[in-house]
């Protein structure tokens, strides 16, 4: 989806760019009304607004919150949207791709640019479903980043063989991460063990599915995996917060010594998780622990109303646990980015053009009305929202907007 035939053209005598965007009038979470200048995927200036020069297409953002654009770290592609069917969910190589790239392209509405999406293998279904969702990825390069967790099932004993080698395959077809989930495993301490092997094979990640309501097992693992580079998350451990706060504690310190990363779901649960509810947060963070915030279900069997919305999850950080706006956006910013073993993003100069424009002027409005938003994926805008309130006439004869512009 393309929007720059939408987008004004450059002044005339102007020096074009073909791959320069300029973002205008955008307010900062500083309170700033900037101008930003990107090109070749990057942000190329960061200036007062109105002082940069136009050297290719233009969006006018006044009345705009420029932000960091949030990332998915924890997301189910191969179950995504699966409520909306009337009848038993296909999971043929076709219904998956179709059900992953619809789940990708909503979530890149939302403003997430890059998506983690966990992947189940092994069963009936062999390696069909990755197949499926890494060919939904090769068909969103450009729009969005979707990178596939292999999520096996038992990896030990002579039962989890076919299993471990399913996994290896999953990695060499492309599986970015090793998933694990030590729960289905009736040794689960060498499920976990299993999976560090093949990732320290091949130099991957690992993202471990746990509802964490074993502590001191939960603590074990981290300590078994916290060695690992690239970098180790667990979640949603969701159980923890049903702990008594001490014994909480003690495995929150065992995870931040471990430096693992936490991904907590505010919105709901996931296939493969018993428990609702989120992760101790505020407890996890008062650790030490990076702690990101991911949506989990999107409209399937665990979640039927589930939205993947980043800036819902960062709006129930905020509401129910308790976090400050600008540390709930963290959350599924920065935190989310760094979980992901992504670069960092900030709106200046040099870095990264994944952007996140909401109608709005300062991060709690935005959190509590996300309606309008435009999203800049490696320095284009590749989706955008627009909510318009209208009102109808009023006896009172109130003078009522047909949409708030406030004034740059």
């Amino acid at each position: 989806m393309s929007f720059d035939s939408q987008q004004p053209r450059p002044s005339e005598g102007a020096t074009t760019d073909a791959t320069a965007l300029l973002l205008s009038g955008a307010a900062l979470t500083d309170g700033r009304r900037v101008d930003v200048r990107l090109a070749g995927g990057r942000i190329e200036a960061v200036g007062t607004a109105g002082s940069l020069p136009v050297h290719g297409a233009r969006v006018d953002l006044a009345g705009y919150l420029l932000l960091p654009a949030p990332a998915e770290p924890h997301a189910h592609a191969d179950t995504a949207l699966g409520a909306d069917a009337p009848g038993p969910v296909p999971h043929t190589p076709d219904e998956v791709q179709r059900r992953a790239t619809e789940a990708a392209l909503l979530q890149l509405g939302h403003g997430a640019t890059a998506l983690r999406a966990h992947v189940r293998i092994g069963d009936v279904q062999g390696l069909g479903a990755l197949e499926a969702v890494l060919q939904a990825r090769r068909s969103l390069l450009g729009l969005v980043d979707l990178t596939a967790v292999a999520l096996p099932g038992r990896l030990t004993g002579a039962a989890g063989a076919e299993g471990l080698a399913l996994l290896r395959d999953a990695v060499s077809m492309g599986a970015a991460v090793v998933g694990g989930r030590p729960a289905l495993d009736p040794d689960p301490a060498g499920h976990v063990e299993a999976v560090l092997a093949v990732a320290a094979e091949h130099g991957r990640p690992v993202d471990l599915h746990t509802d964490g309501d074993d502590p001191a097992r939960l603590a074990r693992w981290a300590a078994m995996a916290g060695g690992l580079r690239p970098g180790v998350a667990i979640g949603p451990c969701a159980a923890l917060g049903r702990l008594p706060a001490d014994v909480a504690a003690r495995a929150a310190d065992g995870l931040a010594a471990a430096g693992v990363s936490v991904v907590c779901l505010p919105q709901g649960g996931c296939a493969g998780s018993d428990v609702r509810g989120t992760a101790p947060v505020r407890l996890l963070r008062s650790a030490g622990v990076r702690v990101a915030a991911g949506g989990g279900a999107l409209r399937d069997a665990a979640n039927p109303v589930g939205r993947g919305d980043p800036l819902e999850a960062a709006f129930l950080l905020a509401s129910q646990e308790g976090l400050r706006p600008e540390e709930a956006y963290a959350a599924v910013g920065e935190e989310a980015r760094r979980a992901m073993g992504l670069p960092a993003v900030r709106v200046e100069a040099g870095f990264p053009a994944e952007l996140l424009a909401v109608r709005g002027e300062r991060l709690a409005g935005v959190l509590s009305l996300a309606y309008s938003r435009i999203v800049v994926h490696r320095g284009r805008v590749v989706a955008r929202t627009s909510a318009v309130r209208e009102y109808c006439d009023s006896a009172a004869a109130l003078d009522l907007p047909r949409q708030h512009h406030p004034r740059p």
